[in-house]
This record gives structure tokens, C-alpha cells and sequence, in this order.
């Protein structure tokens, strides 16, 4: 069935939305200043003034106004799962299809997904989850690879009587989302990868590691250091010209607040990828249709890397880059990422 949703084009309402996020970001830079004047100051005040901690309080905030509410599901004897939906009480919600959105290595869903939530709540049933050892989620399996990443996602769907959906997955996210529908083709309708190396060789992972100038994936991915964060805030967005300005203090808190919890963990889940592990491409082609989103200037998976995966991933696949944009286009360019998903998702297979 063709589902049509309204995309709205009232100039006004446009502008208001472009308001809005002109608003938060000038706030997150408000916070930002007076934490830079509290630095000095007692460690109380640092951690009252904390941008980051206030930040999330905003992203929280932004998730339960667009209907989503905080769930914690024990999928079996030993994991746990953390996630956004919407009140699986509401019986409103029924109606609608499901949509699940899968982050990538770094901050957990909150903070990657925000405008996305915004965009497609009213007219999606929406699932994001945080992905084992990342937020609140856990488990007491030896197991580490983004393989059993996606058995998790699809063992909460499961539990939550959710039999049919579509799923959206950025970076690492985009593996987990890749074998999610690789392994229950009749559960998952469309799926979205974006800006993901699906198709990752093992020497795509040491020119990353040239281009960062760090010493290993694991610096990169989980920096421990100001300037490993740079260097990863360098590859993932696109033109941030002031990087060089932004101070090493404010930094340290990004890493302690976001990076440092289960760091060994995470770890272990690059050591355990599946993909990319040597120079062979050997991934299966998906029954759905496919959609790749791609930034023109994605440093950590190139668009070069998206055309090869386009002949691969399946029979009915589409590809659309999205201009000044790098690693995160749904963060960078949330309007166009965000139009370029409806447009796929609601038209007809």
C-alpha cells in the first residue's frame, strides 16, 4: 500500500523549524561559553554547567515532545536493552508503521537521531534503540559482533510483538541494520544504509587509520584525548573550519560524558566486527528494497565505497548523495536526509 505523507512547504512553518534549531544551537554555544568562564570555579560548578549533561537534558527533552518515552526490555536471561518508542499502550499508534532507528559507534541513539525522531514520529511507530554496551544497554554474553548486535534489535522487536518494519541505520549502525534484514528478509520491509561501508576491506580500515594520523581504530573511534576527538570530529563532518578554536576542556567533557563508559566493551565490539576483516567483499544481497544515503565528503567511508555497494546489496537499490555533508548527513543536512528516507519510505516497492 502507498503510504502518502503531507510534506509540509508553508514558508512560515519552514522558517519557524529553522528558528527553532538556530535557537538550540545557539544555545548549546551559550552553555558553552559559561562553562568556559566556570572552568576556574569549584568542580560543583563545572558539573552543574556541564554543556554536554545540559544538552542531553535538551535531546530528552526534544524526544518525549515528539510522543517517545524511555523503555527497558530484557530480550533474554542475559541482555538488556534500552530504547525510545512510543507508548506501547497507545492504541492510536497501531495504525501506523514501524520504523527503527539504529545508530552508529559513538554517543548513544539520543544523540544521533534527534531530528529524525522529530520529522517521522506522527506518522511512524519509531523504535531507537541503544545497541549492546552503548547508553544502558547490556548483556552477559561473551558475544561482540555486529551480527549478534542485530539478533539483539530483532529479539526486542520480537518481544514487542512488532512483526513487520523498516529499519535505518547510520555507520555501524547501517552493519547491524545490513544483517537485520539479511537474516529476517519477511519481518523487514525497506531498509535505509547510510553513509556505512557494508562492503568494508580490511585496507579501508588502515587508510582511515593513515588519514587520522592516530595510532590505531580504537583511538578513533573511542578517543581518550582531545586531539583524538578532532581528529574524529575532522573525518565526520564536513567544513567545521573552527575545530582548531574549540577548547581541549570542552572536549575532555564530551569524552568523559560520551566516550568513556564501557570502553573496554566497545572495544571488543571492533575487534569482533565480521566485516572487513580481510580484502575480500563477501557480503549477501538483500530481497528488499534499498536505499544508500551517502555524504558527497564522507572521509571514513567514501562515496566511491557507496557506488561499489550499490551493485552489491541487492537487485532494487537506490543511491542519493547529499552535498556538503560528510559522515553524518542526518545531522549535517537533516532536511534533505530527512525528505530523501520520506520519499523512499512512503512510496510504493
Amino acid at each position: 500500500m502507498k503510504l502518502t505523507l503531507k510534506l509540509t512547504t508553508n514558508k512560515k512553518k519552514a522558517q519557524e523549524r529553522t528558528t527553532d534549531n538556530h535557537r538550540s544551537d545557539r544555545l548549546f554555544l551559550s552553555i558553552s561559553i559559561l562553562y568556559s568562564l566556570a572552568w576556574p570555579l569549584h568542580p560543583m560548578a563545572l558539573s552543574f554547567l556541564s554543556p554536554i549533561s545540559l544538552y542531553a537534558s535538551y535531546l530528552r527533552l526534544c524526544f518525549t515532545s515528539s510522543g517517545l518515552s524511555r523503555h527497558a526490555i530484557d530480550i533474554d536471561n542475559d541482555t538488556t536493552i534500552h530504547f525510545w518508542s512510543q507508548n506501547p499502550d497507545n492504541q492510536t499508534s497501531t495504525h501506523k508503521p514501524s520504523l527503527v532507528f539504529i545508530h552508529g559507534f559513538g554517543p548513544a541513539a539520543l544523540w544521533q537521531w534527534r531530528r529524525q525522531v522529530q520529522f517521522f514520529s506522527s506518522h511512524f511507530n519509531l523504535y531507537v534503540p541503544d545497541l549492546i554496551f552503548f547508553g544502558e544497554s547490556t548483556t552477559k554474553s561473551s558475544a561482540r559482533s555486529e551480527i549478534f548486535q542485530a539478533d539483539s534489535v530483532s529479539k526486542l522487536l520480537q518481544k514487542l510483538g512488532v512483526e513487520k518494519y523498516s529499519v535505518v541505520g547510520t555507520s555501524y549502525g547501517g552493519f547491524v541494520a545490513y544483517h537485520v534484514a539479511r537474516m529476517w528478509p519477511e519481518r523487514v520491509e525497506k531498509v535505509v544504509i547510510a553513509s556505512s561501508g557494508v562492503n568494508m576491506r580490511k585496507s579501508d580500515n588502515e587508510e582511515l587509520i593513515r588519514k587520522s594520523k592516530l595510532d590505531s581504530i580504537g583511538d578513533l573511534m573511542l578517543p581518550k584525548e582531545a586531539s583524538h576527538l578532532r581528529a574524529l570530529i575532522g573525518l565526520a563532518v564536513f567544513r567545521l573550519s573552527r575545530l582548531h578554536m574549540i577548547p581541549d576542556f570542552f572536549l575532555k567533557d564530551f569524552i568523559s560524558k560520551l566516550y568513556a563508559e564501557n570502553r573496554s566493551e566497545k572495544l571488543e565490539l571492533l575487534k569482533g566486527l565480521t566485516l572487513g576483516r580481510d580484502e575480500t567483499v563477501n557480503i549477501s544481497p538483500l530481497q528488499q528494497d534499498v536505499l544508500l544515503v551517502w555524504g558527497e565528503h564522507d572521509s571514513i567511508f567514501p562515496l566511491d565505497m557507496a557506488i561499489e555497494l550499490k551493485g552489491l546489496i541487492g537487485k532494487n537499490v537506490k543511491l542519493e548523495s547529499i552535498k556538503d555533508a560528510s559522515h553524518v548527513p542526518q545531522i549535517e543536512r537533516p532536511n534533505k536526509f530527512n525528505y530523501i528516507l520520506n520519499s523512499f519510505l512512503c512510496g510504493s516497492s
